[in-house]
């Protein structure tokens, strides 16, 4: 979804931020962690009104009337916007800062530096289409309770007038875009256009807001959805007789990998590292599969080939799976025993004071996963926390699978992170979430769950656990190799089917959105690998007085920043705060 942008003066943004060529971040701020906490909320401020989309869905709600359109002005606005905050920055000195305004200086000069390389080089507004899917900012704001409904409807009218001058401009920005992508793009599209055309009439119907005035506000919802259809259609019917590549070529790949995932590690190197955790895993695999061949194959040769073994064995424990209609219902069932599991042993506070609504993946969701979770923003802390269900199909998702997406979209993964991260006193970690971290985290928790003894120690349940692993080892191997290395469909399938043990339906949906999607499929494998790491030192430092949930715990304190700094802090000497 793109992120729209507030035409405002240049000079008062600078003014607001209080940055002058002259006089750093101002001559009435100092250059401390106090003055570095006004900076903060300056920097936020400033970014809301260039992106009033972004501010919504962090739980921002001043702009969320406005819609603006997505010229080439705006851009430029972007631009000095990054540059002006690079210039604040550089006026503190990082090494005076305390260690959670240290890190938020680096995600925030991060940021900076991210956004003013997208504008100049990615450039992906020309050929990416989804970057103009805006119904999910328009849903969130219908469907979410979090002000009165007659103010969010009022506020979702007066966004719907910028929709028709949006797309025109939408048609002239997009040029020789990826196939793939401008095909998600009109599915997104046709199914958001609903939440004008139906979600919207029925909470109209429930609001105590004059029936003249919604006549006038359903006139413009009808625009807003033939408008949104018509674009949708447009792209489809667009010739495009030399399309962009959805490989997204090596100098791109790695200045993104550097930017999004904000690893130690560059992108190289964590491939390197993911092609060896394979093989690894593999060795494991194959030990516990011939463990468990005379249980389920009794004296029936064993395959001498170590990967037709494996396959084997996860076929026949795969015929137990949920039919596609149950899964939500056993989704729900699975979460109070992950409750119970972790209290039991003492592996985590859980903070449940806020339910996980599992639903169906609403439409303009859908495409890209087939499992997600959705978090309220950091400024509305009190809002639902959701389990999308997508298109979880047969033995892919049997019943040890299942579990597994549990904890790793729910408990301890997902839904718990993010219950810690937004008490983080600290916004900017929050908002700019590291998604490494993030989905790093949910791995890890997979793990931490099964060393402690969930499913009994079953080796059914772990054997399946390092096929679940491979995912996240082999998201890796393929999004490097196909956007760097220019590997073929036929390749990139044989390597999820016969090396992670897919189904084909799994393979070809993975194939799909490695072509939609670059560097994200990474944050798996390289969040995972950093938190393992740090742990490791993290209990040498300790030594005897490392335990398992303090670890856990502290490492959560830190919000959603980049673990390469939050390693940092929790190996730091003297080291004893919590994150913020």
């Amino acid at each position: 979804m793109i992120k729209k942008i507030l035409i405002t003066a240049v000079l008062i943004t600078t003014f607001l931020l209080g940055c002058k060529k002259d006089g750093g971040v101002g001559p009435q701020q100092g250059r401390d962690d106090a003055a570095f906490a006004i900076y903060e909320n300056s920097f936020l401020e400033g970014l809301w009104k260039l992106d009033p989309d972004q501010a919504t869905m962090a739980g921002y709600h001043k702009y969320d009337s406005l819609l603006f359109v997505p010229d080439d002005k705006s851009r430029d606005k972007r631009v000095n916007y990054a540059k002006v905050q690079l210039d604040s920055l550089s006026r503190f000195d990082v090494t005076t800062l305390n260690d959670a305004n240290k890190i938020d200086y680096h995600i925030m000069q991060n940021q900076a530096e991210m956004m003013e390389w997208k504008v100049q080089e990615l450039k992906s507004y020309q050929w990416d289409p989804t970057q103009y899917n805006i119904t999910g900012t328009f849903a969130y704001i219908v469907n979410e309770p979090y002000a009165p409904l007659a103010k969010r409807l009022r506020n979702f009218y007066e966004k719907m007038a910028n929709i028709p001058a949006y797309f025109k401009e939408a048609e002239k920005q997009v040029k020789s875009p990826v196939a793939e992508l401008t095909s998600l793009a009109a599915g997104q599209l046709t199914a958001g256009a609903g939440i004008f055309e139906k979600d919207f009439a029925d909470s109209l119907k429930k609001s105590n807001i004059p029936q003249g005035e919604q006549k006038q506000m359903l006139d413009r919802a009808h625009t807003s959805a033939e408008t949104i259809k018509a674009f949708a259609e447009w792209l489809t019917a667009l010739k495009n007789d030399k399309p962009r590549s959805f490989r997204l070529g090596k100098e791109l790949y790695d200045a993104k990998f550097k930017y999004e995932i904000q690893a130690e590690l560059g992108a190289q190197q964590i491939y390197n590292a993911a092609v060896e955790r394979k093989k690894s895993i593999h060795h494991e695999m194959a030990k516990l599969s011939k463990k468990l061949w005379p249980k389920y194959f009794g004296t029936k040769p064993m395959p001498a080939d170590s990967l037709e073994l494996i396959s084997q064995v996860i076929d026949t424990l795969s015929s137990k799976h949920v039919q596609p209609g149950e899964f939500q219902r056993a989704i729900e069932n699975e979460l109070p025993k992950l409750i119970s599991f972790i209290k039991a042993k003492d592996l985590l506070t859980l903070d449940l004071s806020k339910p996980l609504i599992v639903r169906k993946e609403p439409g303009y969701m859908a495409g890209v996963a087939g499992a997600s979770e959705s978090s309220p923003g950091p400024y509305d802390k009190d809002g639902n926390s959701y389990f999308n269900v997508g298109n979880l199909n047969g033995p892919e998702y049997n019943q040890y699978i299942l579990q597994i997406l549990c904890i790793h979209e729910g408990i301890p993964g997902h839904y718990v992170q993010q219950t810690y991260a937004n008490k983080s006193p600290s916004l900017i970690k929050s908002i700019f979430g590291n998604n490494a971290m993030i989905e790093g985290w949910a791995v890890y928790g997979e793990e931490m769950m099964l060393d402690n003894g969930f499913a009994n120690d079953e080796p059914e349940m772990r054997l399946m656990w390092y096929k679940w692993h491979l995912r996240s080892v082999c998201n890796t191997i393929l999004d490097y190799g196909v956007h760097t290395q220019n590997m073929a469909r036929q390749d990139g399938l044989k390597l999820l089917t016969h090396e992670a043990f897919q189904q084909e339906a799994e393979a070809e949906g993975k194939w799909k959105r490695v072509t939609v999607s670059s560097v994200q499929l990474d944050s798996y494998f390289t969040g995972y690998k950093e938190i393992t790491d740090l742990r490791e030192a993290y209990k040498k430092k300790i030594n005897e007085k490392y335990k398992l949930k303090d670890f856990n715990e502290k490492f959560l304190s830190y919000g959603s920043a980049p673990v390469k700094y939050i390693k940092e802090a929790m190996l730091a000497k003297g080291s004893g705060s919590s994150g913020g």
